[in-house]
This record gives C-alpha cells, sequence and structure tokens, in this order.
C-alpha cells in the first residue's frame, strides 16, 4: 500500500515541487496551505507522515503539532517532520519538545527530505523485525510492546512520539550498556548526529517524564556524565 505524506505549508510553489518530487520518489501526497485546512486533511486522509511548516497563516507549527499530540489515538502517533528556520535551535527544541519525530531547517534539499522521510516512515518496520518472537519487553513495572507500539508502566499508557518510542526500544535492547548519544541516534536514525546536536537530550527529558516516577530521579534511564546514557537492567 502507497504510503501517504500530508504537507501543510502555505508555500504553494514549494509544495508544488516538493509533492511532484515525492509522488515520483512513490509516495501519496496532500497539500494543506495552512494549520486548519492541514488538521482536516490529517482527520479526513490519515496520513502516515505530516512535513509540517513552522510558519503558517493561521497559526504557527508548534501550535498545529501539539493539536496533532492531543487528538489521540492514531492520528496523535502520526509522524511529524517539522520545517524549521535555518540555524535556529530554539525552534528545533521547542518543536521536539511537543512531540515532533524530526526536523529539517529551510531551505532543503528534496533529495534530503526524501532521505529524513524514509528513516522517519522505516524505523517502526526495521524494530519489528529485529524483534524477533520477544514482541513484549518488561523491566519491572514497565512493559514495553513491539507489536502496538504501545508503553505502559503499571497499566499506565504512556504517551510517547514514534521516534521516543524507537529510541526506547533501541536502548532497552542494549539494556545495561552506557551509550553516546551518536551511539543512539545511529541505532534508530540510520545516520550519524549532526555536530552539536543536542535533540537526543530532549527526548531523553521526554521520555524519562512519561516513564519515570520522577523524571527529576530517574530510575530507568540513567546519565553517566560526560558519556551519554544507560538504560538500567533492573527495574521496579
Amino acid at each position: 500500500m502507497t504510503q501517504q505524506l500530508l504537507m501543510i505549508e502555505d508555500d504553494t510553489r514549494l509544495a508544488t515541487m516538493v509533492g511532484e518530487y515525492l509522488r515520483q520518489s512513490g509516495y501519496g501526497f496532500t497539500h494543506a496551505a495552512d494549520g486548519t485546512k492541514g488538521l482536516e486533511a490529517l482527520e479526513a486522509r490519515k496520513p502516515d507522515l505530516v512535513i509540517l511548516d513552522l510558519m503558517l497563516p493561521d497559526m504557527d507549527g508548534l501550535e498545529v503539532c501539539r493539536r496533532i499530540k492531543a487528538m489521540g489515538g492514531d492520528s496523535a502517533r502520526t509522524a511529524v517532520l517539522m520545517l524549521t528556520a535555518k540555524g535556529d535551535p530554539m525552534d528545533r527544541i521547542v518543536g521536539l519538545e511537543i512531540g515532533a519525530d524530526d526536523y529539517l531547517p529551510k531551505p532543503f534539499e528534496p533529495r534530503e527530505l526524501l532521505a529524513r522521510i524514509r528513516a522517519v516512515l522505516r524505523r517502526g518496520a526495521e524494530l519489528g523485525q529485529a524483534a524477533g518472537s520477544h514482541k513484549t519487553m518488561r523491566f519491572g513495572s514497565l512493559d514495553i510492546d513491539r507489536d502496538a507500539r504501545a508503553v505502559s508502566v503499571s497499566g499506565r499508557v504512556c504517551d510517547l512520539t514514534s521516534y521516543q518510542f524507537d529510541l526506547l526500544v533501541a536502548m532497552a535492547e542494549r539494556a545495561g550498556r552506557v551509550l553516546t548519544r551518536d551511539q543512539i541516534m545511529e541505532a534508530v536514525r540510520g545516520r550519524e548526529l549532526e555536530a552539536f546536536d543536542r535533540s537526543i537530550d530532549v527526548h531523553m527529558g521526554r521520555i524519562r517524564n512519561a516513564i519515570e516516577l520522577d523524571a527529576k530521579d530517574p530510575k530507568r534511564i540513567l546519565t553517566v556524565r560526560g558519556v551519554g546514557y544507560v538504560f538500567a537492567k533492573q527495574q521496579d
């Protein structure tokens, strides 16, 4: 089945160019010129991924992303790739904090956009294949269901983006091993971490907020100062 993409972008010329390129690459493509129409298209078409511009005429992309993640059900789990202003790390960090799966600064090459889209969409399939027959991982009261792509603590469902789920699985599969930020990112993204990119720390913070009893005193994902992170093998 053809994977469907939705681009929410007020630059019609850019959207037309991107749409032609992505259709030629085998994807279904829909364009919405503002946030309101984009949210309507999301509910109507159920795309696999949303390409979301930060600057829109009726509401900014951060607000659109917040509303997507607040929808609940499958819509809330839709992958979001945010288009940000070049060289503005704050936009990127805020976008990741509210649930975007990846970002791409403008201006961009269509080939890089395609590569990012493919990386986001294939994460679930690759991790599912790697899981083998052991579909659910349990660490104390923490359950990670790779089939359902769901995480719960003592039966309480944890709200994670698709990318954050993949990060958690990658760390859980390597429980007890100290991993650098580069190693963690490489495990799920398939490309090297950009120099000085601290987005992995933003994602770890959100994962901790979801799965830890006290995110300020984590017991599941521990920071190894000067190195990276380790996922604890023994947990309550």
